[in-house]
């Protein structure tokens, strides 16, 4: 009897620890998200009813890769990114400078017309006041990376204004196939607290909108199936497109100031003779394709080239945004060649479908659209985001992500170690034999 009591006591304690904890964690992600998007907001207002305000993106790009360079190298990159690998090589330990720096280095990219986006910077900031909060408390290096997973949450819950699955992101993210079940309880809190602090300071949130969506058939039941595939296929774009530009500027013999100012030359070719509607953030091409509205064919394309490049040469944001804008684009042309009555339901499933292939959280991006868009496209878009995380393989727009589970049994590739160290996936030798059984009957029956 004093054993079961001495469980259920420690249990109930390890409780309230944790909502205190992650209330704190929350009420400071809140409040730094608020800030960040309200100085986004309003410097992006100031800046792009400018005529051709983007002509200036090689000076901003230069302006935001000095800042990192020589204030906070840790801020590098997409944000999210930096703040995985933090959670697991280093305890979740980050230093302080990045918050400011990510901040204002940011807010320069995106209201300059860099591509990129803003949940990578909200999640780094909150992993970092996180991280700020275990230092003032003197937790243990566990306790640490549990509070900086909290920030996590919390920084893309506040975000995009959906607590639950900004919540989930934070722990399924961090491993492909597995989840921090440890940590759930506490990323709830955080996620929930940070979302409603930021909308009590008047954070800006995307409304919920309602959509169209078919009734299920054994033949929409399969184009969902085909547009999850269609995803998965974009969502590889994105990810290669972005390796490719990584490595391309990486082997430029230049020096970093030179490739911030050939980068961001390259941006205002693209608003120029492209659209300037490929810079930025993207959210008026998202929303038009939210109402119903034709996107250009080659919208998918050009937002992942115009988003490698502004990361690559130095610029600072996020890419879940981008991936938004991506998949928008994918679902409305998979609607426009198939079933164009449902342009806006297409849009928005491609949109979390294209988020669980890049990203491989498919229980987030599938709870993100109940969140958006309402439960009665939860089959629909539980169904699209499973197809498109199988379909996308073992890769990950972030290479930090470590390898938890197979996706397949007829494939074998290592686990525990970062998607970015695999070599190479390999066919089971029952497997082999299979697909060489299959190659002599196709030549007996030539």
């Amino acid at each position: 009897m004093k054993q079961h009591f001495a469980e259920q006591a420690t249990l109930f304690a390890s409780v309230i620890k944790w909502s205190c904890y992650a209330t704190l964690v929350g009420i400071l992600v809140g409040v730094g998200t608020t800030i960040f998007l309200r100085t986004l907001a309003w410097t992006t207002t100031q800046i792009t009813h400018l005529p051709s305000y983007y002509l200036l993106l090689p000076l901003v790009i230069l302006l935001s890769s000095a800042l990192v360079r020589w204030l906070a190298p840790d801020a590098a990159g997409h944000g999210t990114e930096k703040v995985i690998e933090a959670v697991h090589k280093r305890m979740g330990k980050i230093a302080v400078a990045v918050i400011p720096v990510k901040l204002v280095a940011t807010v320069i990219t995106l209201a300059g017309g860099g591509s990129a986006g803003k949940e990578g910077p909200a999640a780094q900031i909150g992993a970092g006041l996180a991280s700020a909060l275990a230092d003032l408390l003197r937790v243990e290096d566990i306790d640490r990376r549990k509070l900086v997973i909290c920030g996590i949450s919390a920084g893309f819950a506040t975000v995009f204004g959906t607590p639950v699955a900004g919540a989930i992101f934070g722990v399924e993210v961090l491993v492909l196939g597995q989840m921090f079940y440890d940590v759930l309880f506490p990323c709830f809190v955080a996620g929930i607290v940070g979302y409603h602090v930021a909308l009590q300071l008047g954070g800006l949130f995307a409304p919920h909108i309602a959509l169209h969506v078919p009734v299920i058939t054994g033949w929409s039941l399969f184009e969902i199936i085909m547009l999850g595939v269609w995803c998965g296929l974009a969502a590889l774009i994105l990810i290669e497109t972005m390796k490719f530009g990584e490595k391309s500027f990486h082997k430029l013999n230049w020096h970093w100031s030179l490739k911030a100012l050939f980068g961001g030359c390259l941006l205002i070719i693209i608003g120029q003779f492209i659209s300037p509607d490929y810079l930025g953030l993207g959210l008026d091409t998202i929303s038009s394709g939210f109402q119903g509205n034709a996107i250009p064919a080659g919208a998918l394309f050009w937002k992942s080239i115009a988003t490698s490049i502004t990361l690559s040469s130095g610029g600072s944001g996020g890419v879940v945004t981008p991936i938004f804008f991506v998949g928008t684009s994918a679902g409305n042309l998979f609607a426009q060649l198939f079933s164009p009555q449902y342009l806006a339901a297409y849009s928005a499933i491609g949109m979390v479908a294209l988020l669980a292939g890049a990203a491989n959280t498919p229980i987030a991006a599938s709870v993100m659209a109940i969140e958006l868009f309402g439960t009665q496209i939860a089959p629909y878009a539980a169904l699209a985001c499973m197809v498109s995380y199988l379909i996308a393989g073992y890769r990950s727009i972030y290479p930090s992500q470590v390898l938890g589970s197979q996706k397949s049994s007829s494939l074998q590739a290592p686990t525990g170690k970062p998607i970015s160290e695999l070599q190479q996936v390999t066919l089971k030798t029952r497997d082999k034999s299979l697909v060489g059984l299959i190659k002599k009957t196709r030549k007996r029956a030539t």
